[in-house]
């Protein structure tokens, strides 16, 4: 390498992700949860090589390790299309995340993932998270020992690094013995302070009349080239809302995505780019330092599990041992899904059961019953393409909009197994914990209800007002019920069938999930409950109006109440 590369070349990075993976989306959707999405990164990785092709330029795209071993065919494939592959780490952690010894770890780990995958030696490295403070170079050091040729994650932005205004150019860090470029991103002074000027989300939240005379003043300006980077899912403007997401969240990633093609185009025609690798004159295509076979390709997330688990029915690829245990006799299960205008969540809901039926099929032989509640929307066209054909699913319909309660029941009247389960189509609550539920619902009790109130259980991501409400809600269900639960809400239950087939309820919309538990209570029947964890919503729109539902829990209650006292009447005259 030169010690100083003088270039009119500019260097284009691309970050290879898909919209829920991103750092915005962090707090909300979690790593466990990325399986249940429908992945859009193939189209949209293959929409940016072809405008790529277009202009002729060649990129470094930063690969996520977990997008190497679900999608390495995707990976390959932007190799073989000429553009260099580099490192972003496993998952998409903050340097402030970790130890040292995590990060190398993590680094190592997508390292191997993404030399497997690719089939070319792995040279560069930005982080998941950029902006790194004075006390995160660290992670310069570990990445030049381990031989890695140049980083790309430092953003000099707004004030900081002002005592070290040369941090804003492409410069060699050095550790003793090795050595790094840094590739920091471009920014522009404007009175002493440090504005990032070619990023995705910047050219998208700024004027672009300010963007572009940032970069022709770079251009004029400056000897080293200037920096660019966007998201492939940039170029994807009809990619689904993660509504879960605060405002500022959701504005920061779906603002102006109409645009950004238009954006890229305008920047490409104005200056000439290329890779890292071709700025610092590194082989084209150099082999992996270690020769990793490529497995046996999945070509698409589709079909894996979080830890990349396949959940296709086909279960050629089990062991014999397993075989045997999938072969046992299973107890039947059937689980009811009440949906109501959630078209948009069908396809995550599907990856979810998908799990499920994963990790429950060696003790239960699941049987889904989905009833449209009179929805407005594709929901029924969606339910008929994507279940109605499948042995282990049926799907019922309301003709007008009944209540989620009433769709319990209706999907119970039609169950043909003693155990029945409701779950929220949503899949707020984890499907999964079925697997900890159906087991508490021993001989002599009749409802098993998640509880997220439980010292065992949880809630993530639920404001705090909401849960206020719904504490509040169970204490008086508490006093009014004489029933020592955590949770009377929860529409995530296991039954039997005979306990709630035959009810007849006043309310059938969310206060009847109430009714329910406060009828059988009422029965002397018993009612257990088990922790869970109750997350946020993240796609389409709660149908439930919070503080109109909890004025109607008043009436439930005196209704509840005074059903308690008419019970207690009719026992003392009998």
């Amino acid at each position: 390498m030169n010690d100083w590369i003088p270039a009119k070349r500019h260097l284009l990075t691309v970050v290879l992700e898909d919209y829920f993976q991103v750092g915005a989306f962090g707090s909300v959707v979690h790593r466990d949860y990325w399986y249940r999405f429908e992945t859009r990164l193939e189209r949209n990785t293959l929409r940016t090589l072809d405008l790529l092709d277009q202009y002729g330029f060649q990129a470094t795209f930063f690969v996520l390790g977990w997008v190497a071993e679900h999608m390495p065919d995707m990976v390959r494939e932007v190799a073989q299309r000429g553009h260099e592959i580099a490192n972003r780490g496993y998952a998409l952690r903050g340097v402030r995340e970790r130890t040292r010894a995590g990060f190398r770890d993590d680094l190592l780990r997508a390292h191997e993932a993404l030399e497997r995958a690719s089939g070319h030696a792995i040279r560069g490295y930005r982080a998941g998270k950029p902006r790194l403070r004075r006390e995160e170079l660290w992670i310069l050091d570990i990445l030049a020992q381990e031989g890695y040729v140049y980083d790309s994650s430092l953003m000099p932005m707004y004030r900081t690094y002002r005592d070290e205004p040369w941090r804003r150019w492409a410069h060699r860090h050095r550790c003793g013995e090795h050595e790094l470029w840094e590739f920091p991103y471009a920014t522009r002074d404007v009175g002493g302070w440090l504005i990032p000027v070619a990023g995705g989300n910047f050219f998208r939240q700024l004027p672009r009349r300010f963007i572009a005379r940032a970069l022709e003043h770079w251009d004029r300006t400056y000897d080293t080239p200037f920096v660019m980077y966007f998201h492939v899912w940039e170029l994807d403007h009809e990619q689904p809302v993660i509504q879960a997401a605060s405002r500022v969240a959701r504005l920061r990633h779906y603002r102006n995505l109409d645009q950004m093609t238009a954006i890229l185009e305008d920047h490409f025609t104005r200056f000439r780019f290329g890779s890292i690798a071709q700025y610092l004159e590194l082989p084209a295509a150099e082999p992996a330092r270690a020769a990793i076979p490529l497995a046996a390709a999945v070509g698409s997330a589709l079909a894996l599990a979080p830890d990349g688990n396949g959940l296709g029915d086909d279960a050629s690829g089990i062991d014999a041992d397993v075989q045997a245990e999938v072969n046992a006799p299973q107890l039947p299960v059937s689980v009811i899904i009440p949906c109501f205008n959630e078209q948009v969540v069908l396809p995550y809901l599907a990856r979810t059961l998908n799990h499920v039926d994963a990790v429950l099929r060696k003790d239960y032989a699941l049987h889904y019953i989905f009833v449209d509640d009179g929805s407005h929307d594709a929901t029924w066209e969606t339910l008929q393409e994507r279940f109605a054909l499948q042995p282990n699913c049926t799907v019922l319909r309301h003709d007008q909009n009944r209540g989620v309660a009433a769709a319990i029941l209706t999907g119970a009247r039609y169950a043909g197994t003693d155990i029945v389960a409701s779950i929220d189509s949503d899949c707020t609550y984890d499907p999964s914990v079925l697997a900890t539920l159906i087991p508490l619902l021993e001989d002599d009790v009749d409802m098993v209800t998640a509880s997220p109130y439980h010292p065992e259980g949880g809630v993530r991501n639920v404001p705090p007002w909401r849960l206020g409400l719904s504490r509040l809600a169970s204490w008086l269900y508490g006093l009014v019920l004489q029933q020592d639960l955590y949770t009377y809400t929860s529409c995530f239950r296991v039954y039997r069938r005979r306990a709630i087939a035959h009810l007849d309820l006043q309310y059938q919309g969310f206060l009847g999930i109430t009714e329910m538990l406060g009828t059988m209570a009422l029965q002397g029947r018993r009612i257990v409950e088990g922790p869970a964890i109750l997350d946020v919503r993240l796609l389409g729109t709660s149908k439930m109006k919070v503080l109109k539902t909890m004025m109607a829990h008043l009436g439930l209650l005196g209704h509840l109440l005074r059903m308690r006292i008419q019970g207690r009447v009719a026992r003392r005259k009998t």
